[in-house]
């Protein structure tokens, strides 16, 4: 199983290549002369950010606000600047993991390869004992460090199609058709 770990990063980030409505999505890791970048789906970019998220407001209630944990990404963490390129996938992500480290004050994320189990082809799948050990992407940040790449990749997964106000799906440039609507225009119905 490679295990491509960070113990800190220089550099942790999400973020997005391509249009609105067609962008692929990455985690990428910088440090020691090396670069790890990872695909996931942007749903999982939002899942992550908002549960390091609400780990950090966990961490900090329990240590009744003693825990080096920032209410706030610092602003001089802020990383707006692109992804490092080249963009080569090490591999995409199946499974993620937090935790909070007591000892050290740090996050640890750790992004899982997908394995054939979480796809829906189980034909032709050689038996469990012959499979590789899917690759892991770990990374130990500070508290501050998970705020501010919390606050990045929430940035990051809004910056596609607006939401449709009625039922949050993305808006596409050629139109949409509500479910919420039926498929009726508002106030097309009349008593």
């Amino acid at each position: 199983m490679p295990v491509f770990d960070y113990d800190p990063p220089d550099r942790f980030v999400a973020g997005a290549v391509g249009q609105p409505g067609a962008r692929a999505f990455f985690l990428q890791a910088r440090g020691q002369g090396r670069i790890t970048t990872v695909a996931l789906e942007k749903f999982q970019v939002a899942v992550l950010a908002d549960r390091l998220d609400e780990l950090l407001d966990e961490v900090l209630r329990r240590s009744g606000g003693r825990a080096p944990v920032p209410a706030m990404a610092p602003a001089e963490l802020a990383d707006v600047g692109p992804l490092d390129l080249p963009l080569d996938e090490d591999f995409r992500v199946g499974t993620m993991a937090l935790a909070w480290d007591p000892e050290t004050a740090q996050v640890i994320i750790e992004a899982q390869e997908a394995s054939e189990d979480d796809e829906d082809d189980e034909e032709d799948e050689p038996p469990l004992d012959d499979r590789p050990e899917p690759a892991v992407l770990r990374v130990r940040i500070s508290a501050a460090a998970a705020r501010a790449f919390s606050r990045r990749a929430l940035e990051v997964v809004a910056a596609g199609r607006p939401p449709c106000p009625l039922c949050g799906r993305p808006l596409d440039s050629e139109g949409h058709i509500c479910v919420r609507l039926n498929g009726h225009h508002p106030g097309g119905l009349s008593a």
